[in-house]
């Protein structure tokens, strides 16, 4: 990744009142229940790719990362692993355009977000939302938090499968202080009017982005 050196400083604060406890109340239901009938409805897909990550090369199945959830509190995020190698948390280095560590079953599953899939348990497990900022690996927030000085806003709430930015095509690796600045605000105008109307209008979105296949790679 393009190392960052400048600094750029959001142009807005979040004023929005917290949602209310039922309001969390609902999201957290509506996530459990949309995340436990995907997975249930997923699984005979699940056991395929598993099986074609097996066959394509060696190495584990699922890929695990700490990454930052709620209030920047660690935890283990699950994908399906995409690349032959695995990184030491030291040296996370984002994916670019045909990346030489994408496998050949991992580009494919990068450019439909099926290696995404596996979150949905961090979802039923309450760490991840199935809409919310995309989490970053943890030597990522280091960095990129020195150069957006909004960046740690983000973590106000728990880290989601699909978010705003997403949809507005920030999908993948980000290599600009500019981009990431982008990102950030999304994340932030999202935060501050988040609601379950809003996060229905995500999902079905983000079918359509993963249709398309913009910026997947």
């Amino acid at each position: 990744m393009t190392m960052l050196t400048s600094r750029l400083t959001a142009p807005y604060e979040l004023n929005r009142t917290p949602l209310s406890r039922g309001e969390e109340m609902c999201r957290r239901a509506f996530d459990l229940t949309v995340a436990v009938v995907a997975l249930a409805l997923a699984l005979p897909l699940l056991i395929v790719i598993a099986i074609a990550i097996r066959i394509d090369s060696p190495g584990p199945i699922l890929f695990r990362q700490t990454r930052g959830g709620l209030n920047s509190r660690p935890f283990c995020m699950y994908k399906f692993r995409t690349m032959g190698v695995i990184e030491d948390e030291s040296a996370v280095m984002q994916a670019s355009r045909d990346d030489p560590r994408v496998t050949r079953v991992g580009r494919r599953l990068r450019q439909t977000s099926l290696d995404e899939l596996p979150q949905l348990l961090n979802v039923i497990r309450g760490e991840m939302s199935l809409v919310g900022p995309r989490p970053h690996a943890l030597q990522h927030d280091i960095e990129f938090g020195k150069v957006v000085d909004s960046y740690a806003l983000r973590s106000r709430v728990k880290p989601g499968i699909t978010g705003w930015a997403q949809i507005h095509g920030l999908r993948g690796g980000i290599s600009t202080v500019e981009g990431i600045q982008r990102r950030v605000d999304f994340d932030n105008e999202y935060i501050a009017h988040r609601n379950l109307r809003l996060d229905i209008l995500i999902l079905v979105r983000t079918v359509r982005e993963v249709i398309r296949q913009t910026n997947a790679y």
